[in-house]
């Protein structure tokens, strides 16, 4: 923690205690772990049915929003002027509400790979159908990715169920689009910070219409401190430190850097939740990632 409220301040020549290049790697690591860990913590408290689905998505907004809040605060030093970008509130809440609904019933390393290969696949279209070129090896590459997801989700006892494949996928398309969004704009951490504070009342609806069907809420101490975590650690803070590790990262190789997502969620799921990597989840990582890693490459040549 003292690392990272440190690093929201450096300048230039890094943190006070480190070279540059070191203190971009912590800062980088912290981030892709950071975001690893949203899945393992969503499958964590939902896998062992320790808070419903509604409830770890408005918790997790509502620490991701304190946590941001903070963040802001201590960099401008003055409250902060919330801007209102209703798409982007909208595509946060679809990303958070349709992962916590998926992971009720899918390993974390599916969830993650599913949902990164999406956003990727997602992003890339968008530049397509936005008149970029299409090279062979951009064609190659995706091809490879949609190929790998294809395998990771064809029937089988390893499988994920298919409703929780098509709400990682509407999480994925939902993630990819807000990230193109979010492309353009100025102060990404403020922009952040809006979109999760906006999101808020979404949350409080499917709050609503959850009990209205289900009849009830679930949430124990752990499932609130799994939601809290992800929300105020692995969202909040995670997007801040990422934010700032972008700024000394180059387009392509942040991409690259992204591509450990999904192996370390994996990891995580093996490690804190006895998840087994089968043959089909490897074979399947090293399809996607593989597969974007050629595509993005290609998109950067280009």
């Amino acid at each position: 923690m003292p690392i990272f409220i440190i690093s929201l301040r450096f300048n230039e020549e890094g943190l006070p205690f480190m070279s540059n290049s070191l203190s971009v790697l912590v800062l980088t690591l912290f981030a892709l772990i950071a975001f690893a860990a949203n899945s393992i913590l969503c499958r964590l408290a939902l896998g062992a049915e320790q808070v419903d689905p509604a409830s770890f998505t408005a918790l997790r907004l509502l620490a991701g929003a304190i946590a941001l809040y903070a963040c802001v605060t201590l960099q401008a030093r003055q409250w902060p002027k919330l801007v209102f970008r209703p798409a982007m509130a909208g595509l946060l809440f679809g990303y958070a509400a349709c992962f916590s609904f998926a992971y009720v019933s899918m390993s974390t390393g599916a969830g993650a790979l599913l949902l990164f290969g999406v956003v990727q696949l997602t992003m890339l279209l968008a530049s397509w159908l936005k008149g970029e070129g299409l090279t062979g090896r951009l064609l190659m590459g995706t091809g490879f990715a949609f190929c790998g997801l294809v395998y990771l989700l064809l029937p089988s006892a390893e499988a994920p169920s298919l409703t929780s494949s098509i709400l990682m996928v509407v999480s994925g398309v939902c993630w990819g689009l807000y990230s193109l969004l979010g492309v353009a704009v100025s102060r990404p951490l403020l922009i952040t910070l809006s979109n999760f504070c906006f999101s808020l009342p979404l949350a409080g609806l499917l709050l609503i219409g959850f009990y209205v069907i289900s009849g009830h809420w679930q949430l124990n101490i752990w499932g609130a401190i799994y939601a809290i975590a992800s929300g105020a650690i692995a969202s909040g803070l995670g997007y801040a430190v990422w934010y700032k590790a972008l700024s000394y990262l180059k387009g392509k190789k942040a991409a690259s850097v992204q591509l450990s997502v999904p192996i370390i969620a994996g990891v995580g799921g093996w490690l804190f939740i006895a998840e087994p990597l089968s043959v089909r989840f490897i074979i399947a990582s090293v399809a996607v990632l593989g597969g974007v890693y050629i595509a993005i490459s290609a998109k950067n040549a280009n």
